[in-house]
């Protein structure tokens, strides 16, 4: 049991299950306001277009049926819009991630950017210490290691 309960401590302890938790707290955040804006502002246009009043989507509804298209419409425009900006917050938190691992600081004012190692012949990216290449197979001339540049900063 002792076991079962450091292994869950272990899973709830990694970054990517808080950064899950914050990321569908602040989901279910932005789609509320996703949906005031598809509600208020998005589903009247279309009814406007689509011959019904503003207050009513009344043109995108067969008669005599429960089949609603505004609905529908309205419900695939919200979606896109969530995952558009969940896709943007990926991306950057991406980015940053990236950057910071590479970026390492000396006291000095000098800080050191660290590039990943590279194959000499097809220019991959390879894993540190290895002695071949994944991608091309080619026999490295010595083991990869990662390459550090100098930089001043401003």
């Amino acid at each position: 049991m002792k076991g079962f309960l450091n292994e869950f401590k272990e899973f709830i302890n990694r970054g990517n299950v808080m950064d899950l938790a914050v990321g569908v707290i602040i989901g279910g955040a932005f789609t509320s306001i996703v949906t005031a804006l598809t509600n208020n502002i998005i589903n009247p246009l279309i009814a406007v277009v689509a011959g019904g009043g503003a207050d009513q989507i009344s043109g995108l509804v067969i008669p005599g049926t429960d089949i609603d298209f505004g609905a529908f419409i309205s419900a695939v425009i919200n979606f896109l819009i969530v995952a558009f900006v969940v896709f943007l917050l990926v991306k950057a938190i991406n980015k940053v991630q990236d950057a910071g691992g590479k970026i390492l600081k000396k006291g000095d004012g000098e800080a050191v950017v660290e590039e990943p190692p590279a194959c000499p012949f097809c220019k991959e990216e390879v894993k540190e210490g290895a002695t071949r290449c994944p991608h091309c197979a080619a026999e490295l001339p010595q083991a990869a290691a990662p390459t550090r540049k100098a930089t001043v900063e401003a």
